[in-house]
Parts: C-alpha cells; sequence; structure tokens
C-alpha cells in the first residue's frame, strides 16, 4: 500500500500528520484507562500551535496523568517531538467534563512566575 505524500494531502481541515498526532494520543489514552469508549481528542489548531483537549471519564483522570505527572508528562513529550518535526508547536490539555482542567493536573508548561530563580 503507497503512503501519500503528506505535506499536501488534507482531510476535514487538518493535515495527516495532525491528525496522526490525535491518533496517537487516543491510541494511547485508550490503552490506560478503564473506560476507552469515553476519551474524546479534540483539536484547536492555530497558526503555529495545535492544541489537543483531551477529555475523558473522571475515575481515569489520575490514570493519565500518573505518579506525579510522569505519564501527562511522557505522552506531552512525544507530543512535542511529533509537532515539531512540522515546525509547529503542541500542547495537550486534559479538560473535564464541566470544561475545567483537573486541580492535579500537571501545567503544560512551566510559566514563568513559577520557575525557580
Amino acid at each position: 500500500m503507497a503512503v501519500p505524500d503528506r505535506r499536501d494531502a488534507r482531510v476535514a481541515g487538518c493535515t495527516l500528520r495532525e491528525q496522526d498526532m490525535k491518533a496517537f494520543i487516543e491510541f494511547v489514552v485508550k490503552a490506560l484507562v478503564d473506560h476507552p469508549e469515553q476519551v474524546d481528542v479534540r483539536e484547536v489548531d492555530g497558526e503555529r500551535v495545535v492544541v489537543f483537549e483531551l477529555r475523558l471519564n473522571q475515575s481515569d483522570v489520575g490514570k493519565v496523568i500518573g505518579k506525579s505527572g510522569r505519564t501527562i508528562t511522557a505522552i506531552r513529550t512525544l507530543l512535542t517531538s511529533a509537532a515539531a518535526k512540522q515546525g509547529k508547536r503542541a500542547m495537550l490539555e486534559i479538560v473535564e467534563p464541566g470544561g475545567q482542567r483537573p486541580e492535579n493536573a500537571v501545567p503544560a508548561e512551566p510559566s514563568a512566575e513559577s520557575a525557580p530563580q
């Protein structure tokens, strides 16, 4: 099976590589959680930033975050590397059903205020 040229291919408003990143997130998260049917990844595409919003069952949030945030940090690291190959920046946010991030979520990136001096 021939692989299409991904530089120019567009499907539903996003490149195939962006769809690959979304599929990667879904694949990894569904393998970690107890309720894979409730995993939903939405993509908000900007000019240079792609934000992936992850929605899942409340009881599965801890499984995705992992101990001390190691699991979500690893997923974000791989996502960032894949996006960098496209010259973009990718962010992954966990969104609770109410539309807010969980209190125990690890920030996507450290802010300048929280950086040690």
